[in-house]
């Protein structure tokens, strides 16, 4: 897997988001993982592309009538076969982690890239999304000086929960020049 000069991913399918801007002049060090499922606990359907991209009808569900205003987007989204889409470049600043704090700095949207893995905190996750984000993982290492991963949960605690207790931290750990939290 690359990530060319524009931070694209090569093997991804991009669909852009206007919900992002321009990163501050600082390095990307950091992934945070998350979780999402639209509707929730329900996978497949096109809930999480139609929010990235500012297209979540409202009367498609009632969960969408609370949170179709939103102006949220991720870098990329692992579904749960594996397959990698990508709304945001790599080098612009996504709007993923909210307020946030990782080991003392704050804004964790400025040195970090969000994966959204579709699932949520109560389902396992699939063994073809733990191939994808490993891999991911390794082709964002080798473009930028990430030195470390976390989840939503630890950048914006008692706010989120996500990746959630069913993320299982061993597969991604022992890659090497990596720190995850467990």
């Amino acid at each position: 897997m690359m990530i060319d000069s524009a931070g694209i991913h090569k093997e991804a399918r991009f669909i852009a988001s206007a919900n992002c801007d321009e990163r501050p002049d600082t390095p990307i060090s950091l992934i945070v993982i998350h979780n999402i499922s639209l509707p929730p606990g329900e996978y497949g359907g096109n809930g999480i592309i139609d929010l990235f991209t500012n297209r979540l009808d409202p009367g498609a569900h009632p969960y969408y009538a609370e949170i179709h205003q939103l102006r949220v987007s991720s870098h990329f989204l692992i579904r749960r076969d594996g397959r990698l889409l990508q709304f945001v470049p790599c080098l612009k600043r996504a709007w993923h982690a909210g307020q946030s704090n990782w080991q003392g700095r704050e804004r964790c949207n400025d040195f970090s890239v969000g994966i959204e893995l579709e699932g949520s905190d109560h389902d396992a996750f699939e063994e073809a999304q733990y191939v994808a984000l490993r891999c991911l993982i390794e082709a964002l290492k080798s473009a930028y000086p990430i030195t470390e991963v976390a989840g939503h949960s630890d950048i914006a605690p008692g706010r989120k929960t996500d990746p959630g207790p069913c993320f299982d931290w061993s597969r991604i750990t022992g890659i090497q020049g990596l720190n995850t939290p467990c």
